[in-house]
Parts: structure tokens; C-alpha cells; sequence
């Protein structure tokens, strides 16, 4: 072979390797090129805004208005019936009685302990009965004893108890004002103890009142829930509450004053033995 067929033959396979390349490299590119003008030519899709935060809750504001118990006394008296209502009306006229003879009975045992040491102080000093009577104070129950001792005194001879023994007369007439004195003090004495030992009933008759309106509301009701019963319960404790509250006080009022009473009478007796004494003797 010439040197030219050579170069010929050699010039014709490097161009048939380079065709070669070259459909590869096309062949390769294409699909990449048709995937771009796709992405190219298709519409931009519309981006979703990411959603707002929440707003965060308000604080709660506290309000200092005052919330009525539906379950205290005032609810009490609105709600409850004639019976309920009877029945507190009850005790708060027991409770009044009860503090204003406590009260009374005090400054009235006072009065009389200051009587008697003015009697110890002032009546035995005097010349005569009628003029230690004139230094008592007026209506005292000790210038009482007195004036009933000197009238028994001075009244005896000529009138149709003439045959009564003077002594006797005298010690009569002296027991006499001495119970009235006496009277005198037990006057509220039995309130008291009337209010002292029946106050816890009626406040448990208002219980049981109470109880019996629970039931009538979970009869109609049909179920037991605590909304049904809380109102009559807490009235049939208020009621058993308010029965205590004006028994206790009666009850040690009446005990003390008791005490007080026998104290004063203490002193009204010994005066009256000794006023017995001076009468018999004369002295006027």
C-alpha cells in the first residue's frame, strides 16, 4: 500500500470516532436539556404563608366584687319557707329575752350588793331604826325590809292581830319582805331557763325541717346530686348552729345569776335578822 492510501485510511477512521463521540454526548444531553425547558416553561406554583402564631391567652382578671354564698343566711331567709322562717324568728326572740335579762338582772344584783354595804355603813351608825331608813337609798330592797319591819312594829298593838305575839308579828313581816326581795330576783330567772332547755330543740326541729326538704327535692329530682341537697342541708345546720348559739348563753346566765342571787340574799337575810333583832328589842 502507498503512503497516501495509509494517510487516507487513517484520516477517515479519526472521523468516523469522532462522529462516534459526538452522538453520544447528544444523546446524553438531550434528555437533561428537555427536562430544564419543561421546568422552564411550567408555571411557579403559588407558596403557602406559614400560619400566624396563636395569640396567647389572656391573663385571667381577678375581680374583687364579693360572691354571695348561695348557702349562708341571707340565701337562707330568701329561700326557705314559713316554717324556716318561723322557726329563726323563734330563736331570735329567745336570744333577745335571753341577753336582756341577763343584763337587767346584773345591774339589778348590783344596785342590791351596793345597798347592802351602805347599809353596813350608813344604817347601823344611826341613832334610831327611822333614821337609819332615811340614810338608805330610795327603793332599795334593804329600806323595803326596813319599812316592813317598823310598820309590823308599830302596828301591832290595838288591831286585831293584837294577839299575835309581837315577836312572831315582826319575824312574819320580816319573812315577808324577804320573799318579795327575793321574788324580785327570780323574776326572769325562769326565761331563761325555759330558753336554756328548749332553745336546742326548736333548733333541731328546724334541722329535721330541713332534712325533710332535702328528700322532697331528690324525690322530685330524681337524682341525689350536691347541687339538690347543699341548700337544705346547710339550712337544717344553721338551724342546729342557731338552736346552740341561744342555749349556751341562757344555760350560763341563768347559772350565774343564780349564784349572784344567793349572794345578795345572803346579805338581805343577815340584814333582816339583825333589823329583827334591834325591832324586838324596842328600838325604833
Amino acid at each position: 500500500m502507498s503512503l497516501n492510501q495509509t494517510l487516507h485510511a487513517r484520516s477517515w477512521a479519526a472521523k468516523s470516532l469522532a462522529s462516534l463521540l459526538a452522538g453520544f454526548v447528544l444523546a446524553f444531553s438531550l434528555p437533561t436539556l428537555a427536562l430544564a425547558q419543561a421546568a422552564a416553561s411550567a408555571p411557579a406554583e403559588t407558596v403557602a404563608p406559614a400560619p400566624a402564631p396563636a395569640p396567647a391567652p389572656a391573663a385571667p382578671v381577678v375581680s374583687s366584687e364579693a360572691v354571695d354564698n348561695p348557702y349562708g343566711l341571707k340565701a337562707l331567709w330568701n329561700q326557705g319557707d314559713y316554717v324556716a322562717r318561723t322557726t329563726l324568728f323563734i330563736l331570735a326572740i329567745m336570744s333577745m329575752g335571753s341577753w336582756y335579762f341577763i343584763f337587767t338582772k346584773v345591774y339589778e344584783q348590783r344596785q342590791m350588793l351596793k345597798s347592802a354595804t351602805a347599809s353596813g355603813e350608813a344604817f347601823w351608825k344611826t341613832s334610831s331604826v327611822k333614821a337609819g331608813v332615811g340614810a338608805l337609798e330610795e327603793g332599795s330592797a334593804f329600806r323595803f325590809i326596813a319599812e316592813q319591819g317598823i310598820r309590823a312594829s308599830e302596828h301591832h298593838e290595838g288591831t286585831m292581830v293584837e294577839s299575835i305575839d309581837k315577836h312572831t308579828w315582826i319575824s312574819m313581816s320580816v319573812d315577808r319582805a324577804l320573799s318579795s326581795v327575793q321574788n324580785r330576783l327570780q323574776d326572769g330567772m325562769a326565761f331563761l331557763a325555759t330558753v336554756g332547755s328548749t332553745a336546742p330543740f326548736v333548733g333541731l326541729f328546724g334541722t329535721v325541717w330541713g332534712i325533710y326538704n332535702a328528700l322532697v327535692k331528690i324525690g322530685i329530682s330524681g337524682q341525689a346530686s350536691i347541687d339538690k341537697v347543699a341548700g337544705p342541708v346547710g339550712e337544717s345546720l344553721i338551724m342546729t348552729a342557731f338552736g346552740l348559739a341561744v342555749a349556751v348563753p341562757a344555760v350560763m346566765g341563768y347559772n350565774w345569776l343564780l349564784r349572784r342571787n344567793k349572794a345578795v340574799m345572803d346579805q338581805a337575810k343577815a340584814f333582816a335578822g339583825d333589823l329583827h333583832n334591834v325591832l324586838i328589842a324596842g328600838k325604833r
